[in-house]
């Protein structure tokens, strides 16, 4: 396995059946443009296996911080630590650029998650909520 970190729409577009749907290529143009937005990719003999996506967020009294915005393993691959391993290197590269740490929400049922995050040294904060608004894009 090879993580790599993309940097071209293309790498974006061969790894789009990691992704919840389809990537946009408008929003992948301004997620590649912005320095503090990563995408990295697990690759298993040339193919895209793996994929996590981190944003750095800062804060004038806090710094800086990397959110894991989201991981997809192909289902092909699952079950041979890619999803542990692209945690570990999104957490080396927040490192890297300083962040003092770094966070993900998860849901309650989702139990393949949990596993990876506690599995990679995530600790579950149980008393934390979310909350989201959505907007319409028309």
């Amino acid at each position: 396995m090879d993580i790599r970190r993309a940097t071209r729409p293309e790498a974006v577009e061969a790894a789009g059946h990691l992704f919840d749907a389809a990537p946009l290529p408008a929003a992948t143009a301004r997620f590649l443009a912005d320095e503090g937005h990563h995408l990295l990719i697990a690759y298993v003999d040339e193919t895209p296996a793996g994929m996590i996506t981190g944003v750095e967020t800062t804060h004038p009294d806090k710094g800086t911080e990397m959110f894991l915005y989201e991981f997809g393993v192909d289902e092909r691959f699952r079950g041979q630590g890619i999803a542990g391993a692209l945690v570990a290197a999104l957490e080396r590269l927040a490192r890297e650029r300083g962040c003092y740490g770094m966070w993900v929400a998860t849901g309650e049922d989702n139990k393949a998650a949990q596993a990876t995050y506690g599995g990679a040294g995530g600790i579950p904060e149980w008393d934390q909520m979310v909350y989201v608004w959505t907007f319409n894009q028309e």
